[in-house]
């Protein structure tokens, strides 16, 4: 049992992946093949899931179906009718505070938008229903009956499609912002009537020569975050 990472090939090979995934928001139009991304779905549908009940439907859209979903989701986000998505609470833990901070300034600095230019960001946040640009966009729904845990499972799923698809050399965004729009692509897409959006995510090959794509961001030591008890050492 080579538990080492260290020594073990393949391990480091995993280990590489992982880091080198990271959330893309500039995309070259280079095509993807549809083989490419039935085979990533096909790796992550081995993710686990509660009782193997493997909650996750994905639509897959490129070319003009990609574009005319495009097209409906900026034209709600201009008429901004819909209420604004609530995906985090009004007050966050304060390490959490800080950290979503940190990566707003340094986002909005990297694409010159000063921090209370609502309309500029609101022109920034338009560019996730381009699916920054990249050629295949991705549409995640589940059933709504299901809890928390299936949620779980989903997202469990989402990560291993990004490692996946990173393994093969695309990289990607997992892009919640989509769900403000539920009914939209419920409507546009034929969603059966108990599904409800996920997220969405682009997926191709990152446009490096975009100061975006360049962005970082930190991770928190592992001692911040887990505690050890029963441990010799």
């Amino acid at each position: 049992m080579r538990t080492d990472r260290n020594t073990n090939p393949d391990a480091r090979v995993v280990d590489s992946v992982i880091r080198s995934r990271r959330a893309v928001r500039a995309f070259r139009p280079d095509p993807i093949a549809r083989h490419v991304i039935d085979q990533i779905l096909e790796v992550a549908s081995c993710a686990p899931s509660n009782s193997n009940t493997q909650p996750w439907r994905v639509d897959v859209l490129a070319g003009p179906a990609k574009s005319a979903l495009s097209n409906v989701l900026k034209q709600a986000h201009e008429e901004n009718r819909h209420p604004p998505l609530t995906h985090m609470p009004e007050v966050l833990p304060e390490a959490m505070r800080r950290r979503q901070e940190a990566f707003g300034a340094a986002y909005y600095g990297v694409l010159g938008v000063p921090k209370h230019d609502v309309q500029q960001r609101a022109r920034v946040t338009a560019r996730n229903f381009d699916f920054f640009g990249a050629p295949v966009g991705l549409i995640f729904s589940i059933d709504s009956a299901l809890t928390k845990f299936s949620w779980l499972d989903y997202g469990i799923f989402i990560q291993t499609v990004m490692v996946a698809a990173q393994a093969v050399g695309l990289d990607t965004c997992p892009q919640v912002s989509f769900a403000r729009f539920q009914n939209v692509i419920a409507e546009h897409l034929a969603l059966p009537a108990n599904y409800e959006v996920v997220c969405g995510m682009s997926m191709g090959l990152s446009d490096c020569d975009s100061p975006v794509s360049r962005l970082e961001t930190g991770r928190e030591p592992v001692e911040n975050f887990a505690r050890f008890l029963g441990f010799d050492s």
